[in-house]
């Protein structure tokens, strides 16, 4: 039976419950100020770590458990001879028991606080004390998290020692110590302006276990990265089923597109391209167009808004076999239509956040890529015309609107648009052309006095030839190829005319 139980916590959640069972178990509780003023007020009897090192806290309360008296009965190895002499000549008593939690500088990262207050909230006995108990797990329990609290209780009624119980809480432990440590990190990256450091740390919090991945033989679980941003990892899901695997990637492209709109506009997507986008004055308008688009495609969708979802964008989704809608937010009468489908899935992300420092990860075999995120979006301004015609104001809107939906579909790609509506999606082609050609199949007659954004330069002038073929009046594109010449005549014999860009779209 453990004698000695060290408390030191930020977040109190429980610690009066948790200390009171220990002291009903005869286990005596050393604690810090603020903990110990807590527990005493509740009437439990609490011996002062001051009083155990025979020092006051100083330097503001910096330090205060930084002594041999502390880390000495934490780490002495209770089987070791020598250690336990080396205890009974320095006066120090073994600690059992740590339950430490850190100070809150992950919330405070999080409300963006001042560095000044951000740096008197990074925590130096508090990871010290918990490493040296994760380390010493053959003789000390260490406790992080409030929610194991009844588990120790339980774990120490039972009077066996378990191992495998102590050795289950480190690894909790090192992993909460490591997050903390993560974050400091990046915030003094941040503070250095580093975006690539020689040392890439990063601390993902499991969200949910998922009921597979990809394919059914294959196991899987959602992680979230601390962000402020509104994204599928901050999302809360208000109804339907749970999320699978494929719905979050396919949720996570739908949303990230329609965020780059400052108009009301719906996207729909299908393994991870947009079937359908459209812009418009209302929402509900945006996302009927978007769906017409591709109406076959959109079965099984997933449907991403920039704008809350009202009662007539619901009945418009009510009818159709829809796997998840995620949008700012759903008016009540919206919610309680949609509710009425049993599987479907709807999150809400709150009022939209961009952060234009985010950052992308694609993860190979032995390695990570990581980049700055595509964050560019054209203007008017942007275009340098390169034909003999120049575009006219509605061709120049279509670009820009055809230029965005491009950045999110995978490539080699191509987008129709007319209207500010997507009329035909060409995506993931090994060819350019090809791309083009699936673009005018999609837009199945449409797509005459459309424009079209393409993702990358032409390398020939076939595709600039099917486009005109099928009535393309504009061509968005980056421009840089050997070949531009070629495919600038091709657009002056066909009156097409075409602006670059510089920017490249190449999206994996």
């Amino acid at each position: 039976m453990a004698k000695t139980a060290l408390i030191s916590v930020y977040d109190k959640t429980g610690v009066v419950e948790f200390a009171k069972e220990l002291s009903a178990l005869g286990i005596s509780i050393i604690s810090t100020s603020g903990t110990a003023s807590l527990l005493e007020k509740n009437g439990i009897k609490v011996i002062q770590v001051s009083d155990l090192t025979g020092h006051k806290e100083i330097l503001g309360g910096r330090v205060k458990t930084l002594h041999p008296a502390v880390f000495g009965g934490i780490l002495a190895v209770r089987s070791s001879k020598g250690h336990m002499k080396e205890l009974q000549e320095n006066r120090l008593q073994a600690i059992d028991i740590v339950a430490v939690n850190l100070y809150p500088f992950e919330e405070l990262l999080n409300k963006k606080a001042p560095v000044k207050e951000l740096i008197e909230n990074i925590d130096i006995g508090g990871p010290g004390m918990i490493r040296a108990a994760a380390k010493n797990y053959n003789d000390v329990m260490v406790v992080v998290d409030p929610v194991d609290y009844p588990l120790i209780i339980e774990k120490l009624r039972n009077g066996k020692k378990n191992e495998i119980f102590n050795c289950s809480l480190a690894a909790k432990a090192f992993a909460y110590t490591s997050r903390y440590d993560s974050l400091v990190n990046s915030f003094f990256n941040g503070l250095n302006g580093i975006n690539f450091p020689e040392i890439l740390n990063l601390s993902f919090r499991k969200s949910q276990n998922l009921r597979y991945g990809e394919n059914p033989h294959q196991q899987a679980a959602f992680y979230t990265y601390f962000t402020n941003e509104s994204c599928v990892g901050t999302a809360k899901q208000l109804h339907g089923k749970e999320l699978s695997f494929n719905n979050i990637l396919d949720v996570d492209s739908a949303f990230e597109l329609v965020k780059d709109f400052e108009k009301p506009t719906a996207a729909v997507i299908k393994h991870t391209n947009p079937s359908g986008v459209a812009s418009a004055d209302r929402i509900e308008d945006a996302y009927r167009k978007a769906h017409e688009t591709d109406p076959l495609s959109a079965f099984g969708c997933i449907i991403a808004l920039n704008r809350g979802c009202n009662l007539q964008a619901a009945k418009l989704m009510k009818p159709l076999f829809i796997e998840a809608v995620i949008c700012p937010s759903f008016d009540k009468d919206a919610l309680e239509l949609l509710r009425t489908k049993k599987d479907i899935r709807l999150l809400e992300t709150g009022p939209i956040i961009k952060s234009s420092g985010s950052f992308e990860y694609k993860k190979v075999n032995g390695g990570l890529l990581f980049q700055a995120g595509s964050h560019i979006i054209i203007k008017e301004k942007d275009m340098k015309v390169v034909t003999k015609r120049k575009p006219s104001k509605g061709e120049i809107s279509d670009m820009v609107f055809a230029w965005i939906v491009n950045k999110h579909v995978k490539s080699n790609s191509v987008v129709f648009a007319k209207d500010n509506v997507t009329v035909g999606i060409g995506a993931g082609q090994m060819s350019r052309v090809d791309a083009v050609k699936i673009a005018v199949e999609k837009s199945k007659g449409r797509c005459k006095g459309s424009v079209m954004s393409s993702d990358a330069f032409f390398p020939f002038r076939d595709g600039v030839d099917e486009a005109a073929k099928a009535g393309i009046t504009a061509i968005v594109q980056p421009g840089g190829s050997i070949r531009d010449n070629e495919v600038i005549q091709a657009a002056d014999e066909h009156n097409i005319a075409m602006v670059f860009t510089g920017v490249r779209l190449f999206r994996h």
